[in-house]
């Protein structure tokens, strides 16, 4: 699947990033959003694959969606049986957020991306539009640290396996006001606290990589992109958890359903019998192969954001294997007509 899909998922992710982008810092989220759909669905549409989408976008925001349960590839269409050989046919799931970080591109702030995982049919948990707590460490730490712990026995074990003490490490949670308790009991462990708007997967994928300077992800954000941030993480080797949140009196912001009793048996209906399972990434990310892409739109910790120069742009972007055990970062030149200086820096 990686030889067949991997440049090609890259090229998906290249193409969302640079039509977002352009909407960079205009106040237009929503905008930003719907030409990064189209652009990724227009390009996954060129793939030769039968790919369902397990996780979409926008149920939340009343956004532009790939919707769940929308089919595209080559070997989806109506006509498919003229250009598809059964025996070839490569049948995905794939996880999106086409803009992750939509406010962040409205308004120019950095940590905006394109992103996507794949794995084969039945690879990826198809999470509910709900909320996730979520709890992302180094490898290092990966099966010592543990969701149901406290936060601060956490930051002791992360200590521990990193060999720095706690007040040299740095752990990434969402400003929002449900977290007031967390943040306090992070800064009373003598841990250094980075708020963020949005974009929690850039954060935990940060997480895997020394040198980020961000050694943990915790706290409560969306489940779909919980999914996304497993894939990569188990990918990479790193550690991750999500637990479902389906009370909205514990995310006190909107919470699809309108109440406890309502998520519960929604929840019931999609199969999930125990809504406190801790999930960890392998079950998340369940395939035989995972695939993860990701594209800067705006300047991240791990990538640049799309640059444009006159008769083009660059891209930096992220494709991680779980079969090839690899994590390589693309620099891609696009060139929209014959351009009289390409940029490199």
């Amino acid at each position: 699947m990686e030889k067949t899909l991997g440049l090609e998922i890259i090229e998906v992710v290249e193409q969302a990033a640079i039509a977002s982008a352009k909407w960079m810092g205009k106040g237009e989220k929503d905008t930003a959003d719907e030409v990064a759909v189209e652009a990724m669905r227009e390009r996954m549409n060129q793939i030769y694959m039968r790919g369902r989408i397990v996780i979409g976008e926008g149920e939340r925001d009343d956004a532009p969606m790939l919707y769940i349960g929308e089919e595209v590839g080559i070997c989806a269409r109506e006509d498919a049986k003229e250009y598809c050989n059964p025996d070839e046919l490569i049948e995905i799931d794939i996880a999106v957020d086409p803009c992750e970080g939509t406010n962040l591109v409205a308004y120019g702030q950095n940590g905006s991306m394109a992103v996507l995982a794949i794995a084969e049919k039945g690879g990826l948990f198809a999470a509910p539009d709900f909320y996730m707590k979520k709890l992302a460490a180094p490898p290092a730490a990966r099966g010592h640290v543990d969701i149901t712990k406290s936060a601060t026995e956490n930051l002791r074990i992360i200590s521990d396996c990193l060999n720095r003490s706690v007040e040299e490490l740095v752990v990434v949670v969402m400003d929002r006001s449900r977290h007031k308790d967390l943040i306090n009991e992070i800064r009373a462990a003598g841990a250094r606290v980075r708020l963020i708007s949005d974009g929690d997967v850039s954060a935990a994928l940060s997480c895997a990589f020394s040198g980020t300077n961000i050694h943990a992800l915790m706290g409560i954000g969306a489940a779909p992109e919980g999914v996304i941030s497993a894939a990569a993480m188990r990918c990479l080797g790193g550690h991750f958890q999500g637990q479902l949140i389906y009370d909205p009196e514990v995310v006190k912001t909107g919470l699809i359903g309108e109440s406890k009793e309502s998520n519960l048996a929604r929840l019931a209906e999609m199969g999930i019998t125990d809504p406190d399972k801790v999930y960890n990434a392998e079950e998340l990310a369940s395939g035989d192969t995972v695939l993860f892409a990701a594209s800067g739109i705006t300047p991240g910790t791990l990538m640049n954001g799309v640059r444009f120069f006159k008769g083009g742009a660059r891209t930096q972007s992220l494709v991680i294997s779980s079969q090839s055990k690899t994590a390589r970062f693309v620099d891609t030149v696009h060139m929209f007509e014959t351009p009289k200086t390409i940029q490199l820096n």
